[in-house]
Formats: C-alpha cells, sequence, structure tokens
C-alpha cells in the first residue's frame, strides 16, 4: 500500500513521462520511441523538494500526487 508524500494534483497528458528528478521536484520528458536517440529535455512542474529515504519506491500516483512504498527486496 502506498503513502502519499505530496499533493501536487498533476493531470498527465498523453505521450509524456512523469517522475521525480534528483532534486525531488516533479519533473516530465517527451516519451521516445523508435528510431530517435539522444538525451531527451525534461521540463519541471512543480518543486516539491521531497526529501527520500533508502528502500522506499518513489512514483507519480493516479491522482498526479507522489507517493512513496517499501521497495520489495530480499
Amino acid at each position: 500500500m502506498a503513502t502519499k508524500v505530496e499533493k501536487c494534483g498533476i493531470k498527465r497528458e498523453k505521450g509524456w513521462l512523469y517522475f521525480l528528478d534528483k532534486n525531488g521536484n516533479v519533473a516530465r520528458a517527451k516519451m521516445v520511441r523508435g528510431r530517435k536517440k539522444g538525451k531527451q529535455k525534461q521540463e519541471v512542474l512543480v518543486r516539491c523538494g521531497v526529501k527520500r529515504q533508502d528502500g522506499y519506491l518513489y512514483f507519480i500516483d493516479k491522482q498526479g500526487d507522489v507517493a512513496m512504498t517499501k521497495m520489495a527486496r530480499k
């Protein structure tokens, strides 16, 4: 079960990948398919500044908020 960390309320659009960048902010990048190569430019949507804890997975949930769950590792 996931726990909400930060309420952002992001509206998702098709063709974009939403993620937390290394600074803990919500960002997005255009999804690349096929022959397109190279690094895609990312854009920061919300500056959250989420502090990450070891052993947890952080993601954007269906409501557009930042959530975390314990990683299943052996």
